[in-house]
């Protein structure tokens, strides 16, 4: 019987309603449970002023590094059934949200399908993506875009900044 392979994967959380920084941690908690999957590192929590619609809370982000032999739907779904779990809905477009989980990388994957896209299309602009991301994985290179180091310091000044708060 052969063994699913380990895949090293990335998954962005945040939250900016309903205490967000709770919603964040109960996230990593989540994700550590999942079946066929292990929590690897979790960054510090940042806080980001909202993109795309300006008129709502400041977010809390945050990175979770994972292993997993969870193939990349099973994971996106579990990570969907996190959301909801949570209490997530989606009215709009960029509405303030209980918690957000997206799949930013799973191993070296490019794929582009209706239900995903790796690597995640927009992480390579976002400032609450790149630095905790650059946090706990500095050696990680996104394919198509370069070094996470270069890319989070090309983007630190967007409204985004690391709190001193411990996980």
């Amino acid at each position: 019987m052969s063994r699913t392979p380990t895949n090293r994967a990335f998954v962005a959380l945040g939250s900016n309603l309903n205490a967000p920084a709770s919603q964040v941690k109960r996230a990593f908690q989540a994700i550590g449970n999942l079946p066929e999957t292990r929590l690897i590192k979790q960054s510090s929590l940042y806080q980001s002023a909202p993109v795309g619609y300006a008129n709502q809370p400041d977010f809390i982000n945050a990175v979770a590094e994972i292993s997993t032999q969870l193939p990349p739907d099973d994971l996106l779904d579990a990570l969907l059934n996190i959301e909801h779990a949570a209490g997530r809905e989606r009215p709009f477009a960029n509405a303030p949200r209980v918690l957000d989980c997206d799949l930013l990388l799973y191993g070296d994957l490019v794929t582009h399908t209706e239900k995903l896209t790796l690597p995640h299309p927009r992480m390579h602009e976002r400032g609450f993506v790149l630095l905790p991301l650059a946090e706990i994985a500095p050696d990680l290179v996104i394919p198509n875009h370069g070094s996470v180091v270069k890319l989070a310091l090309a983007h630190q000044n967007q409204s985004t900044k690391k709190l001193n708060e411990h996980i």
